[in-house]
């Protein structure tokens, strides 16, 4: 076993042993290497725990462990590597078949682990989706956490049940059809457990700065391997398909090649046999990070980008949110017509909310790179309430604009349990001790001070276990009537995206886009011969011409809990009375 750490500023380092219970077993000095690290080669370590002492300090955990099994400030520990793979014929995930499904481990069930995921698998399969995106694993302080708070990035969380845990979630889902993205974070470490500052000041530089504090310095070498060396462990070791780069906005670098694209090339040079796809979430509309860099400076050639423009004019339509960078959407059919034709929405136009020109051209880039959603982790759980979209707009609303998401050109996200339009909310919640605690609750109540309609003692307390629990989801509420309808419709429009050739051409030329007036617009899908139309209503009453089109299915059927009545049959038209969507062929 080769014990190794970079410690570069350094003299001394020893890697020191320890027993379960916590009592020291024994200790080895590191021999200095090249290029800032120690090492040595144990033949039989006394102990598959250990940590390192740095100059006579600590012991410190290893900021590269593989475990954590005590948390993220108890010993590290040595992980055996094998594991009996049965997805050897597994090529990974098109990003033109994608419909990705956002969860979080700790929450989507009642156990809250890896393994409790695995009967999950089929039915989520049949329902359409073909990805997992797993919020991120990484080990975090306590019991509970969204997962941002990470700091041994190299070992998968040992509540959600560690190494094994993972390596058998991914294995079931390839033999289910299903990918697997995980969401890691690249842009700062959780305030409890960051130990990297006790090996070395390298790895962060106050030239830049992020919410959290000084930023990496991604122009060190040694620090872009770290987290390169980080991105190609979960795709080689743990067979993941890809990655979700967390607010790629927040980490910043002066050197070529720009270090984003490196990260996505070794992610994909980790598994040559399968596709990888690496996403970046960035709300500044910035067209490089798709770009290859042969063509664009500075491109990075990422897979996809979120794309949260939709989401935003979506909202502002149909539950009205007006506050925050809800102010520079209107909410007009208009609006969102042009997102669904380009992909996003503010190109170089004046931002209220920046007080700057956003964003940049999306012009050339192909449908399916723009990752859009009605919903996700971010847009609950940062609301005071955790409280999600189908709790602040009509089942008809809610129809209308899951039908929209379902049949746009871009790549469709869902949060776990909106295929039902879950009732649950989705809060923020974390298990930090001592002031640290203290100052979250404090925190998240004075962020919500300003916002009317309610006391700053109403915002759930993040560290309570009542906070957490109320977050689970409750999987017997799909089944409920008014919720089975949803989760109908949500089946048969991902089987109409899966198989309807209209809706296989994902090039911009296929896609048509307009508004009709302020509020309703009209999508058209086609390839060749075969076209698929659809009718968003978002209010009011209104009469559409249809030619001769076949009507394949609206969101106002009984059988996905809507209202017949609400949509009539014309000669060579139809009536839409309120929010709904109407689909037809030809």
């Amino acid at each position: 076993m080769h014990f190794r750490a970079f410690a570069p500023e350094h003299d001394r380092v020893e890697v020191v042993f320890f027993r379960a219970d916590g009592r020291e077993a024994g200790e080895s000095p590191l021999a200095r290497e090249t290029d800032g690290y120690f090492g040595a080669t144990i033949e039989h370590p006394p102990s598959p725990l250990y940590k390192y002492r740095v100059d006579g300090t600590g012991p410190f955990p290893d900021p590269a462990a593989r475990a954590q099994p005590f948390g993220v400030h108890g010993p590290s520990a040595i992980v055996p590597d094998h594991f009996d793979w049965t997805d050897e014929g597994w090529r990974g995930l098109a990003l033109d078949d994608a419909v990705i499904y956002e969860l979080h481990v700790g929450t989507a069930t009642r156990e809250g682990t890896f393994e409790a995921l695995i009967p999950r698998l089929a039915g989520l399969r049949a329902l359409g989706v073909t990805a997992i995106e797993l919020m991120p694993v990484a080990s975090f302080p306590g019991r509970r956490n969204w997962g941002y708070d990470g700091v041994s990035l190299f070992a998968p969380h040992e509540g959600y049940g560690g190494v094994r845990g993972l390596k058998r979630l991914v294995d079931a889902a390839h033999r289910t059809g299903l990918a697997v993205l995980l969401d890691v974070v690249y842009n700062h470490l959780g305030p409890d457990g960051n130990y990297l500052r006790c090996y070395s000041n390298q790895y962060f530089t106050d030239r830049h700065k992020t919410p959290w504090g000084d930023a990496f310095d991604f122009d060190n070498p040694h620090v872009r391997r770290f987290f390169e060396d980080n991105a190609a462990m979960w795709i080689r070791d743990f067979h993941l398909d890809g990655l979700r780069l967390d607010a790629t906005h927040a980490i910043a670098d002066d050197a070529a090649p720009p270090f984003l694209g490196e990260l996505a090339a070794r992610a994909r040079a980790a598994a040559p046999d399968r596709r990888v796809l690496v996403i970046a979430e960035d709300g500044r509309n910035e067209r490089r990070l798709l770009a290859d860099p042969k063509v664009e400076a500075r491109g990075c050639a990422l897979d996809a980008v979120w794309a949260d423009d939709l989401h935003h004019a979506l909202r502002r339509a149909l539950a009205g949110d007006h506050d925050g960078y809800f102010r520079d959407y209107t909410g007009s059919a208009r609006e969102i017509a042009k997102i669904l034709q380009d992909g996003w929405l503010y190109r170089g136009e004046h931002s209220i909310h920046h007080g700057a020109p956003r964003g940049t051209s999306p012009g050339g880039i192909a449908p399916a790179r723009f990752v859009h959603c009605i919903q996700n982790h971010d847009q609950i759980g940062n609301r005071a309430f955790g409280d999600r979209l189908g709790q602040s707009i009509t089942p008809a609303a809610y129809r209308a604009a899951s039908a929209l998401l379902l049949l746009d050109p871009g790549t469709p996200l869902l949060f776990m349990g909106q295929e039902w339009n879950a009732s649950t909310p989705f809060l923020y919640f974390t298990d930090h001790e001592g002031a640290l605690g203290t100052a979250v609750r404090e925190g998240r109540r004075a962020e919500f001070a300003s916002f009317t309609g309610f006391a700053a003692e109403d915002i759930p307390d993040p560290q309570a276990d009542a906070t957490f629990e109320r977050s689970m989801l409750d999987w017997d509420e799909a089944d409920r009537p008014e919720h089975a309808g949803i989760r109908a419709l949500y089946r048969e429009l991902l089987a109409l995206r899966a198989n309807h050739p209209a809706l296989r051409g994902r090039d911009r030329a296929n896609v048509e886009a307009r508004a009709l007036d302020d509020d309703a617009l009209l999508l058209r899908r086609s390839t060749g011969r075969r076209s698929l139309s659809l009718l968003v209503n978002l209010r009011g009453a209104r009469e559409h011409p249809m030619g001769g089109g076949r009507i394949v299915l609206h969101t106002e059927e009984a059988r996905f809990g809507g209202r017949n009545e609400s949509i009539r049959i014309l000669d060579g038209g139809i009536r839409i009375d309120g929010p709904a969507a109407v689909i037809w062929e030809g």
